[in-house]
């Protein structure tokens, strides 16, 4: 199978975690037969360094044209630390999302049963999360009218949605919940006991619900449903919700993994699908090898999914619980006896390759390089 693959590096740790997803889907083509061609881009603080806009047009072109988009991450302290600052690279990501029309943003939150101990929760609560959020990406707030007085002292941003706009992210939802493997339980997350966006969210989705009779539909205040989250994960199967809402809402279930470094996500609509890990671009680990690349590398994992490649996504899958459960993590997980984001990388791809020997003995796994004696 042959298959057209932008690569967007992005700021930050962004490149080093991405260029681990790279070598893993270079691994997985030479190991299963498969052809990927990569096309470089630039978008973010380093696209306006170098052509002063956060996403330039080449880029967008080059997306469109291509069968799936692999990114890395996007910021920069420089323009998060300047409010002045009228381009910024997060303009680039929201106007990618509107030119791919990437509509709604995947999400799937589960834990590894070696890592629980990092988790605030108690191991009780940690057995069996599996949840996934579906998160709509291109409404709400943060693409709303935005407004600033004259004299600077007030402000306001616009919620708006439509019921279209509600319609076609809620039937992804519902469709995946119907998925074998899922309980076939779906919660819509929102505020509507006071925001008329969320009671019209609710009134779509209730008149929706009709359409898929094996789908069991609970509803849930926002504030209630980040306690919920904390307390009780494993009642959650399929959630629903708006932009700001899943956007903090996904962060916080990331906790329930032990790293932000961990999640993988999708954002789908009706051109090409965008593949990213959900945390950010860490400016602080730029450059150190320190990140943790395992998010980037389980979002290569969806994307090989959604190219059809469901037993090669297995191994990736596979290969990324292997190097948890023998204690191969990044500094994030383990502050002193961690491994570099390369030598994750490497051992990512030696699982898949066949070359990790039966007995492994740690101590000649070198930090930087993993050469298994």
């Amino acid at each position: 199978m042959k298959k057209n693959i932008v690569v967007i590096e992005g700021d930050g740790i962004g490149p080093e975690v991405t260029r681990q997803s790279v070598r893993v889907l270079k691994t997985i083509a030479d190991k299963s037969g498969h052809e990927f061609n990569f096309t470089h881009c630039l978008m973010g603080a380093c696209a306006i360094d170098k052509t002063g806009n956060p996403l330039p047009d080449e880029t967008i072109e080059a997306c469109l044209n291509s069968d799936a988009v692999l990114l890395g991450a996007i910021g920069h302290p420089k323009y998060d630390n300047d409010p002045s600052a009228k381009i910024r690279p997060e303009q680039g990501l929201l106007k990618l999302r509107k030119s791919l029309q990437l509509f709604a943003n995947i999400r799937p939150v589960n834990t590894y049963p070696s890592l629980h101990h990092l988790s605030p929760l108690k191991n009780k609560n940690l057995e069996g999360v599996d949840f996934i959020i579906f998160r709509e990406l291109t409404g709400g707030i943060y693409f709303g009218d935005k407004k600033l007085s004259d004299d600077g002292t007030k402000a306001s941003d616009e919620c708006t949605y439509t019921q279209p706009e509600i319609e076609r992210i809620a039937d992804l939802a519902f469709q995946f919940a119907q998925k074998p493997g899922r309980r076939k339980k779906l919660t819509l997350i929102d505020k509507a006991n006071v925001l008329e966006t969320s009671r019209l969210w609710r009134k779509t989705v209730k008149e929706m619900a009709s359409r898929y009779p094996d789908v069991n539909v609970d509803y849930m205040f926002v504030d209630n449903a980040a306690m919920q989250i904390m307390l009780n994960p494993k009642q959650f199967d399929v959630v629903l919700t708006e932009n700001m809402f899943g956007d903090i809402l996904s962060d916080e279930a990331s906790v329930l993994s032990g790293s932000l470094g961990l999640l993988p996500s999708a954002s789908v609509g009706k051109a090409t699908i965008l593949f990213e890990p959900i945390h950010g671009s860490y400016p602080q680990a730029a450059g150190k090898d320190i990140a943790n690349p395992i998010g980037s590398v389980l979002s290569a994992a969806m994307m090989l999914e959604y190219l059809g490649m469901n037993e090669e996504a297995q191994l990736v899958r596979d290969a990324v619980k292997w190097t948890l459960q023998n204690g191969f993590v990044t500094k994030d997980l383990e502050s002193v006896n961690f491994y570099f984001t390369s030598t994750i990388g490497e051992l990512i791809c030696d699982y898949i390759s066949e070359k990790i020997p039966d007995s492994i003995k740690k101590d000649n796994i070198e930090l930087r390089k993993s050469t298994i004696i």
